[in-house]
């Protein structure tokens, strides 16, 4: 857990949804336990996307920062270097701007984070008419959930602690991460450069700095039971990198990669 004068930022990366960032950040506003900064990595968004930041800037309860880059395509890895470079957290908690987060979302991370470790986790995906009646309502009804995603949505810090170092461990989970639930510390992220800007196009860039963390030592941990978030539904993006970038992770294993090839230190 974190102790002492360490600080956490909050990552929320977003592309051209301003109605689903608009739940995102609301339900920041209902945390338990707030971060000392909240950083919005936007890629490319329109000038709707600014305007509803700039919004929520006036009242925002901690520091809301908003780094853009130009639309030139899906360059995630990118836009998420700069935010990293910007962050002054110890702690740094990385999301997607299409989860809405249940109240203790923070404070669940803050209570696993342990030197040494990052952390991933899961969420519940919600159905298109569960999306619908949260943009209706302006709120997920946290307690509807499809029974596909029933166990991600409970919430049980006991056994959480308990699965944290064992849960999706080994075998084919050993390198199993969802992008939009994960914390690391940034000395971590810079050990290994942050993201890898080779990854361009949906997928596998999660999984890579996943495996470049693990390269260079530093274990996971797996937030279940906790860190609950849950997911609005949408259309899946293009899969047309997705087997170039998998070539790449599977050489990023059988070389032992540690360090970005192009990555944080750009920006820093």
């Amino acid at each position: 857990m974190l102790t002492g004068n360490c600080s956490t930022t909050l990552l929320i990366s977003t592309y051209n949804w301003p109605a689903a960032l608009n739940l995102c950040l609301k339900s920041i506003y209902e945390q338990t336990l707030l971060p000392n900064e909240v950083i919005i990595c936007d890629d490319g968004s329109r000038e709707d996307t600014t305007e509803l930041i700039k919004t929520f800037q006036q009242n925002f309860p901690v520091p809301l920062i908003h780094v853009w880059q130009p639309d030139e395509g899906f360059k995630l890895a990118q836009i998420r270097n700069k935010g990293i470079a910007k962050a002054s957290g110890d702690y740094i908690i990385q999301i997607d701007g299409d989860l809405v987060l249940e109240k203790h979302f923070i404070a669940d991370h803050v209570a696993l984070a342990e030197q040494g470790y990052f952390v991933t986790g899961s969420r519940v995906g919600l159905t298109p008419d569960l999306t619908r009646n949260a943009f209706d309502k302006e709120a997920v009804d946290m307690r509807v959930v499809p029974l596909a995603y029933k166990f991600n949505a409970m919430r049980i810090p006991f056994i959480s602690n308990l699965l944290s170092k064992t849960y999706k461990q080994w075998g084919k989970h050993k390198y199993y991460v969802k992008g939009c639930n994960m914390a690391f510390w940034k000395k971590d992220l810079v050990l290994v450069n942050g993201y890898d800007e080779i990854f361009v196009g949906w997928g596998q860039e999660d999984t890579d700095i996943a495996i470049r963390l693990l390269n260079a030592g530093i274990k996971k941990k797996f937030i279940k039971l906790r860190g609950v978030a849950f997911h609005l539904y949408h259309k899946e993006a293009s899969r047309e990198k997705d087997q170039e970038n998998q070539r790449l992770t599977k050489l990023a294993i059988s070389s032992g990669k540690k360090y970005a090839t192009q990555g944080l230190s750009a920006y820093l």
